[in-house]
């Protein structure tokens, strides 16, 4: 028997060895993603604040974002985000709770350093992680102080090409150049709108990206392509979903279902159902 006993122990070797590699590597292709999934509170713009929250927690999401001119409703007294008093963020926060939802990042936008000011206040107070945003390019500087000095971040956002300085990858690329906490929100309709590959664009962010937005069209290319629901679109999700598990990529995904309006619960609770069945 003695004489088997060194090949036994390297086939254990063996086995063990396998079993550890493939530990380590459950995170990626072919492995669940840690992501955390949400809910960009925009889809549902028709609605107060609270009426959105509703939505959101009767589909089982965990995390909502937030949008600046979102109408709030009576509760808060004709004011917006990001002037709400400390009584209201209070208010606002107990909304959350009594949902368990949790609302990390804020779609945010500033004419001057006051406003950007004003934004990061509010984020600090609501306990916000980090500020999505297409910020003008003589603000950068002055924004990363802040984000620096309120121990915020700020994702920047794409929208298509022409309607934003922030439509192409390599714009965002430079606005992060030399700002530490600049990273990037990514928009993958929005790039197929403006005739991109997103699994490109995730490339060139990689180690950058803290959030997606998560929609579909009805076209590639083509500034006035339709919205529609994920999946049934031009959009190969797979694909991006199978680039994001090679990144190990763990921060926010957000459906924002930009049509369909006044009923568009059943489009975002299939949205995150389908990203779901892709992640596993």
């Amino acid at each position: 028997m003695k004489k088997y006993t060194p090949v036994i122990a390297f086939v254990a070797i063996v086995i063990a060895s396998t079993l550890a590699l493939y530990s380590f590597r459950s995170g990626g292709p072919g492995g669940s993603m840690k992501w955390k999934p949400g809910v960009a509170l925009y889809s549902f713009n028709r609605f107060s604040f609270e009426d959105a929250l509703d939505k959101a927690d009767s589909i089982n999401a965990t995390y909502v974002e937030g949008f600046f001119f979102h109408k709030l409703g009576d509760a808060f007294n004709g004011h917006s985000i990001p002037r709400l008093t400390d009584e209201e963020i209070k208010k606002m926060k107990g909304m959350l709770d009594k949902r368990d939802l949790k609302m990390k990042s804020l779609y945010a936008d500033g004419k001057n350093e006051d406003d950007w000011k004003a934004n990061f206040e509010f984020a600090q107070k609501m306990g916000l992680e980090f500020l999505t945003a297409e910020p003008q390019k003589q603000h950068w500087d002055a924004i990363e102080k802040m984000a620096e000095h309120y121990k915020v971040k700020v994702a920047i956002h794409e929208h298509a090409k022409g309607s934003s300085y922030f439509w192409h990858p390599d714009s965002v690329v430079m606005a992060m150049q030399g700002r530490p906490h600049f990273r990037a929100c990514a928009d993958i309709g929005h790039w197929v709108r403006s005739g991109l590959d997103p699994v490109k664009c995730l490339q060139t962010l990689q180690g950058k990206i803290i959030c997606l937005h998560i929609k579909d069209l009805d076209a590639a290319g083509n500034l006035k392509a339709n919205d529609v629901m994920v999946g049934t679109g031009v959009i190969d999700y797979p694909a991006v979903i199978a680039e994001l598990k090679r990144q190990r990529f763990d921060g926010y995904v957000y459906i924002e279902r930009e049509g369909n309006w006044n009923k568009n619960l059943p489009d975002v609770d299939h949205a995150l159902k389908y990203l779901d069945r892709l992640n596993r």
